[in-house]
């Protein structure tokens, strides 16, 4: 792990009006030098995050930023350096970008974002990049039928990314419904995380696995390759390492708020959420008593939108 202070270093998702995204080429001689980067830089002291990003972009790309929301944070630790990457999405900004220091600039949509070209502190942007702020997790059903017209219901309202749970079936009712949401899912273009065993996803072409505390804690490692999505549960601190140590993609973290299901829970509060997606490098879902009118305060305290049963499956 690499010694010394944290560098804080505020850097910009900039799209153009064709959805593609701004990158720039590392120059030979810097740390991590011939690699793609988002644009960005250093945090000055007593600098605040918005205005150490106007003025990097300024002095990089020769634009006025006039307005910009963060997207995540990504603590990460070289074997010389630790670094804080602090993305934010830049929606308006005024001029025409350009190489101010002399590096190359590139235009790419984001399934043409290369993972290998880029320093391992950008890889989870990447991936927070192609997720949606709402997450579903499928709820109860009065049997199959009335399972996939909830589902429907939810993928025309634009939601893009499922874990079906359904504890109260076996294996092969499991497997044998999953074929379906997946399928009806897929019509959509929305993903599938099956909340089950790893084994099962080849068998149904799931888009993943979603780990509860139990198979996250007994897993030795990530369960797949990287063209899988992994996510998991998380509630504490320790598992929030335990995370980072399988190599999720994200997380959903809980409970943020009080809920009807266990009211004598006491609430992890949006001060302490932060707290542990700060050191969480990978994005974050508030989960637990949220709904869609909290997206904006999950992002504002470094998650990446919010995950649900009731608020979005009823």
């Amino acid at each position: 792990m690499g010694a010394g202070r944290i560098i804080h270093v505020v850097a910009a998702v900039i799209r153009n009006n064709d959805g593609e995204i701004l990158t720039t080429l590392r120059h030979d001689h810097l740390h991590q030098g011939g690699l793609w980067e988002f644009p960005g830089g250093k945090l000055e002291v007593d600098e605040s995050r918005l205005n150490g990003l106007k003025r990097e972009l300024s002095e990089e790309l020769a634009i006025e930023v006039q307005a910009a929301t963060p997207l995540i944070q990504v603590p990460h630790h070289y074997e010389d350096r630790s670094v804080l990457l602090d993305i934010w999405e830049v929606t308006q900004f005024s001029g025409d970008p350009q190489g101010a220091e002399g590096q190359q600039l590139r235009w790419s949509k984001i399934d043409a974002l290369t993972a290998k070209e880029f320093p391992a502190a950008d890889r989870p942007v990447l991936t927070a990049l192609q997720l949606p702020d709402r997450y579903l997790i499928t709820g109860k059903a009065e049997g199959r039928d009335d399972f996939l017209q909830k589902l429907e219901r939810v993928l025309e309202q634009g939601i893009q990314l499922v874990q079906f749970r359904a504890p109260e079936l076996e294996q092969e009712p499991y497997l044998e419904l999953a074929r379906a949401v997946i399928e009806k899912a897929h019509g959509y273009n929305a993903r599938v995380l099956l909340n089950g065993d790893p084994a099962w996803v080849s068998q149904v072409g799931a888009d993943g696995i979603h780990l509860n505390g139990h198979r996250l804690k007994e897993l030795s490692g990530r369960p797949f390759e990287e063209n899988l999505l992994v996510s998991a549960s998380l509630h504490n601190a320790d598992e929030i390492q335990r995370a980072a140590d399988i190599g999720v993609d994200f997380a959903v973290l809980s409970a943020v708020l009080p809920t009807k299901t266990h009211p004598d829970r006491e609430p992890l509060g949006w001060d302490y959420f932060a707290e542990l997606v700060a050191a969480a490098p990978y994005p974050v879902y508030a989960l637990g008593g949220v709904d869609q009118k909290h997206i904006q305060q999950a992002r504002e305290r470094g998650g990446h939108g919010v995950a649900a049963i009731r608020a979005f499956w009823n």
